[in-house]
């Protein structure tokens, strides 16, 4: 048994100070992950500050027509609001493509953005991990990899980032509000999680003792879907997952967004597809060139090639399902 302190933290100044001096904290919202790591050994912190009492709780339309979700947002209740549902619907199939029931109560928007990778490799603290030991290697690379990274790894780390929301808001535009001892800060859900490039240690742009306080989404670009493949029906992280974001005007794209999930250390947000359908017809054969010239950038490992073509019918089949939409 490791031992480590615990504390409430009665609001968000106080849960940032109660971190700011302690490299050794971590912050607990939900817990499901955090605790879980803690368990196997790969998780040690020395401090612990809870802040799943803390009031992140909002879901509310900004004035501007957006969505503003609290960092202490149930991944239930989020998945079950109707404006979620109706104008953002990717977002809540997304939530409930993953876990179990049981989790959404208890998970949060924050923490789900903040998992770590299902690796066999990570979550084994008898093995080499770059991620977990930085420089003591990767074995993933030649070893067990079939659920692991085929977009933007590096020899240091082929993990994927597990979360199916995450997907979905990036292909959303959302932005993730922060608050730390320097300040707020607003960053584009695109860029707050990293590639593992030479430093796969760290998973996001976040700061010492900063804290996710809210997810911003903007008004909707068009109608959106989230499709998701897996090992089996329930419970089960994604082998390969798209969200999409599709406006059609005339049988004419006129702007889609687009992201996969469970390619890459990150959610992938697919900028060469999209470049490639804005002004295309919106048919099967314009979502599926676009999907492969995203796709063409891949490096599949030995086992998960697999996974290119699974990504590129996933995305064609949510896109094609969206045109179908518009057009009755």
């Amino acid at each position: 048994m490791r031992t480590f302190t615990y504390t409430r933290a009665d609001g968000v100044d106080a849960a940032i100070d109660a971190l700011a001096t302690r490299p050794d904290g971590m912050f607990l919202g939900g817990g499901t992950n955090l605790v879980d790591l803690m368990k196997l050994g790969v998780a040690a912190p020395g401090l612990l500050v809870d802040i799943s009492r803390l009031p992140l709780t909002d879901i509310r339309e900004t004035d501007g027509g957006g969505l503003w979700i609290g960092a202490n947002v149930r991944n239930s209740d989020l998945a079950a609001h109707p404006a979620v549902r109706i104008r953002w619907a990717a977002l809540s199939q997304a939530v409930l493509a993953g876990a179990s029931g049981q989790i959404r109560n208890t998970a949060t928007t924050g923490g789900n953005l903040l998992q770590r990778t299902r690796c066999l490799y990570f979550q084994d603290v008898g093995k080499p991990c770059n991620k977990r030991v930085p420089g003591s290697g990767c074995p993933a690379r030649e070893g067990v990899h079939r659920d692991l990274a085929v977009l933007g790894h590096s020899e240091h780390c082929v993990a994927t980032h597990p979360s199916d929301m995450a997907v979905a808001l990036t292909a959303l535009d959302a932005v993730v509000h922060l608050r730390g001892p320097e300040g707020d800060r607003a960053v584009p859900l695109t860029d707050f999680h990293r590639l593992p490039g030479t430093e796969p240690q760290h998973d996001t742009v976040l700061r010492r003792a900063e804290l996710v306080v809210a997810v911003e989404l903007p008004p909707p670009a068009g109608p959106s879907a989230y499709r998701k493949a897996r090992d089996r029906a329930s419970y089960a992280f994604a082998l390969a997952s798209v969200a999409a974001v599709l406006d059609v005007r005339g049988g004419t794209v006129e702007d889609v967004r687009l992201a996969f999930g469970a390619l890459a250390h990150k959610p992938w947000r697919a900028r060469t597809a999209e470049d490639a359908l804005r002004g295309a017809p919106a048919t099967e054969e314009s979502f599926a060139a676009a999907a492969e010239a995203e796709l063409a950038a891949a490096e599949p490992l030995r086992d998960n090639a697999f996974k290119v073509r699974l990504a590129r019918n996933l995305a064609v089949r949510a896109l094609t399902d969206l045109a179908g939409d518009a057009a009755s």
